[in-house]
């Protein structure tokens, strides 16, 4: 299976038995939200998954998702009131408890950052205010268009509104500084708005001297994001499609093309993407999922997405293991269509890594003219895995490091799998090397064609400058 499976942990599968059987079962990666949970909660569950990879002899990475700028309301009487429409409700910044005709919001500059005319979206759009006015200190009318049942907590989007949050808060800046010391393989940004979060993030990480430092998956659920997304992806290592929040903050029926949209500049900027939200939702408490969520997982399949992401079904659902082995199948199936491979992203010449995108490129071309059964690459940085990846050659993907860490980062990337290795006393020998381990651990047979990428001399680790093609005897 080349398309990867992110799962969420959870109450209902931080076990470490439940871990190993949702590796078993197909998940390639394990998303912790750091929007629940405590720092006790989530070391045991990374140590859990650290004890399951050395069981398991697997390379399964973490993925720690900022909780971001979540605007909520606050606490509401009885945990439940109704808000009827047509009705008028007053929203403050300071803390009540509140009612049907006032309610508590934690967003301190709400006042101030709100106009007349714009909306107010409650419960991920269920149900939406109008505002009438605001004093611009901490108290705003509002007129009540769409109504229902409000519970305490219910997030808040603000689709018109141009917020004076930052990018991180006080909380996610604690989050960041337990993250990388967890060996922790990627670190979600929620709620990007413009290239700059993703580079005040990098600067706060680079701050931590440790020896692996966490790769930065650029969450896409703010309207702004999508004005500034080429800038954004350059930043960023990976981006992820927050369906949720975005499918409330921008019209529902853009959704689906600005998905494509985002995979297809992702493919072109090799640079890997997660499709995320209500994935396989029925199946949180159904055994089996809709005809609706088959397609979805298909589409985003032939779409060319690194990885499909389950959320609640995996940390909350009845079926944690049952929805991972569902989405197998429905990947594995999907991944028989030979339409969904080689997207021949032609190098550009004034890229200033040309001469190993070309190498790259070509071991991709020459692998679909002559059927070859893997393609084998040496890497440190993971530059070659990444940009061999982005072409979605059929041919089985082998990644040689001898960066233990990269290993698990690179799990997350479609189609790769990873191993160590250390040994560099020459080219050749290594390539016979790669080709032997590969044949014994019955990923080739003898006879298969196996194309080789590498650095030539290969001791001094650089910039891929050589391609082979071989037979496995």
């Amino acid at each position: 299976m080349k398309t990867k499976i992110v799962a969420t942990l959870g109450p209902a599968s931080s076990s470490k038995e439940l871990i190993r059987e949702m590796v078993k079962a197909g998940t390639d990666v394990f998303r912790i939200n750091f929007s629940h949970g405590s720092y006790e909660q989530h070391a045991q569950n990374i140590e859990s998954i650290h004890c399951v990879n050395k069981e398991l002899k697997t390379h399964i990475p973490v993925l720690a998702d900022l909780q971001g700028p979540k605007i909520r309301i606050g606490q509401v009487k009885n945990n439940r009131i109704f808000l009827t429409k047509g009705n008028e409700i007053d929203i403050t910044t300071e803390e009540l408890t509140g009612d049907e005709k006032k309610i508590s919001i934690n967003y301190e500059s709400f006042a101030k950052d709100v106009n007349p005319g714009e909306d107010v979206l409650l419960d991920d759009g269920k149900m939406l205010l109008k505002v009438l006015s605001t004093d611009k200190v901490n108290l705003v009318k509002a007129r009540i268009e769409q109504g229902g049942v409000l519970s305490s907590k219910k997030g808040v989007n603000l689709p018109n509104t141009s917020l004076s949050l930052p990018s991180l808060t006080e909380k996610d800046l604690k989050d960041v500084e337990f993250i990388v010391n967890q060996r922790v393989q990627w670190i979600g940004l929620s709620f990007v708005r413009s290239a700059t979060d993703l580079i005040e993030l990098r600067h706060r990480i680079a701050q931590y001297h440790v020896n692996q430092k966490p790769w930065i998956m650029a969450k896409i659920e703010k309207p702004e994001a999508l004005d500034d997304i080429d800038n954004i992806i350059k930043e960023a290592d990976g981006l992820m499609v927050a369906r949720g929040d975005l499918g409330v903050e921008i019209p529902l029926q853009q959704v689906p093309l600005i998905q494509k949209q985002l995979i297809k500049k992702c493919l072109q900027e090799s640079k890997p993407i997660i499709v995320a939200t209500q994935m396989m939702e029925g199946m949180m408490t159904n055994i089996r999922p809709t005809r609706a969520e088959v397609n979805d997982v298909a589409n985003s399949v032939m779409d060319g997405a690194d990885a499909l992401m389950l959320s609640g079904e995996t940390s909350v659902g009845e079926y944690p293991v049952q929805v991972v082995e569902t989405m197998q199948k429905i990947i594995s199936h999907v991944e028989s269509f030979e339409d969904i491979y080689y997207k021949h992203n032609i190098p550009r010449h004034r890229e200033e890594r040309f001469i190993s995108d070309s190498i790259l490129y070509a071991a991709c071309e020459m692998a679909h003219q002559v059927q070859a059964k893997a393609i084998a690459a040496m890497t440190h940085s993971g530059y070659s895995a990444i940009k061999v990846s982005s072409q979605r050659p059929k041919a089985s993907i082998y990644v040689f490091t001898n960066n233990h860490g990269l290993l698990s980062t690179l799990n997350l990337v479609w189609g790769v799998k990873g191993f160590y290795y250390d040994k560099f006393i020459s080219t050749d020998h290594t390539i016979e090397d790669i080709k032997y381990r590969l044949c014994k651990e019955g990923h080739v047979a003898e006879g298969d064609l196996i194309i080789n990428i590498a650095s030539t001399p290969i001791e001094e680790q650089g910039q891929t400058n050589m391609l082979k093609l071989g037979r496995v005897c």
